[in-house]
């Protein structure tokens, strides 16, 4: 489980990096350039949104880096990447995955008890 939990930890990491690169860009292009009513507007929150692009990410990977030696640090830290992709951005097309994946790999890593041991099939 915890190899499972650093795995899907860093594949959330990274497309959450892609999805924050979009995010933080989006903001400071309106805010440079204007909006465009009914096309391009800036959001709410601007703060959340940069905040979100910047540590939900790091939090992913540092959370999925930390799986296999410090399972609770990590399943906290990957559930908090969830949490915080999920304010910062919603529930979309492009966030379900490092979403679910930093979600489920938060739940594994929490639910590794101790560390795998390899046992006899037979």
């Amino acid at each position: 489980m915890r190899n499972a939990a650093l795995t899907l930890g860093i594949i959330a990491g990274v497309i959450g990096m892609i999805v924050g690169f979009f995010g933080w860009g989006y903001t400071e292009a309106i805010n440079r350039f204007g909006e465009i009513p009914d096309i391009a507007e800036q959001v709410n929150n601007v703060e959340l949104v940069r905040a979100g692009s910047l540590l939900a990410p790091l939090l992913a990977i540092a959370g999925g880096a930390m799986a296999k030696a410090r399972a609770l640090w990590g399943g906290v830290l990957l559930i908090l990447s969830a949490v915080g992709m999920y304010a910062a951005f919603g529930f979309n097309v492009f966030t379900m995955f490092p979403i679910s994946f930093a979600g489920l790999g938060g739940i594994l890593a929490l639910a590794a008890g101790k560390p795998d041991e390899p046992k006899s099939h037979f």
